[in-house]
């Protein structure tokens, strides 16, 4: 696998930008790769053309589908799984199935005074939510983003008690109403494993949700698990 740095350069259009990246992903994962992404490629360029993704959450997910392309994954983008549920990435491997959430960050001004609870919710309803679509799931984020998991989602269903669970819903509920993250949601969700997205180089890291945990813990970041 070749070493890749995307270059600092005149902000061009979403389409010059996928262009770039699907350059460097063929020079990193080579061709096979590179065809293989255009079709996830194409179809973030038409749901952009109509103001429904947006670029730098679709540059990840390319990202993120290369990586699993190049694990030997089919791969599909902002696939519909229910209703109005929407994953970001899809993957199908032998008889396996993976979903993948990208979370960037971003809050919007509206929650300017609660920013950090507000993540807090949005990752506990997405792990909620989305897990039970697939035999793995996993979020992932940009390098520059730290994500705040409640410890009770890093647990087996099982070990979870249930003032944990009782603390998860009331905190959903502040946000998710409808619908509403429901209790049997978090209590049979599972999350496999985190993904840590470097854009500049094109580089996915997997670690279990415990050792991303510990990594933040051995940076002085306070565990979350009230």
């Amino acid at each position: 696998m070749t070493a890749v740095r995307l270059k600092p350069r005149v902000r061009g259009t979403f389409a010059d930008d996928v262009a770039v990246l699907r350059e460097a992903v063929r020079r990193r994962y080579g061709e096979g790769v590179a065809r293989a992404l255009e079709d996830p490629a194409s179809k973030l360029l038409e749901l952009h053309s109509r103001g429904i993704v947006k670029t730098n959450h679709s540059v990840l997910e390319l990202i993120c589908a290369a990586h699993l392309i190049s694990m030997g994954y089919e791969v599909d983008v902002e696939r519909q799984l229910e209703g109005p549920l929407v994953c970001d990435v899809y993957g199908v491997k032998g008889g396996g199935t993976i979903v993948v959430e990208i979370e960037t960050g971003f809050t919007s001004p509206e929650h300017a005074l609660d920013p950090l609870t507000y993540l807090r919710a949005r990752i506990a309803s997405k792990v909620a939510r989305y897990s039970r679509f697939a035999d793995r799931f996993c979020l992932a984020t940009p390098r520059n983003n730290l994500l705040e998991i409640h410890s009770a989602l890093i647990k087996p269903p099982a070990a979870r008690t249930r003032t944990e669970l009782e603390r998860l819903k009331a905190l959903c509920d502040l946000y998710y109403t409808s619908p509403p993250v429901t209790m049997e949601e978090l209590r049979n969700c599972r999350l496999h494993s985190v993904m840590v997205i470097d854009v500049d180089d094109l580089t996915v890291q997997e670690f279990s949700p415990e050792e991303y945990r510990e990594m933040l813990t051995r940076c002085g970041l306070s565990e979350w698990d009230d």
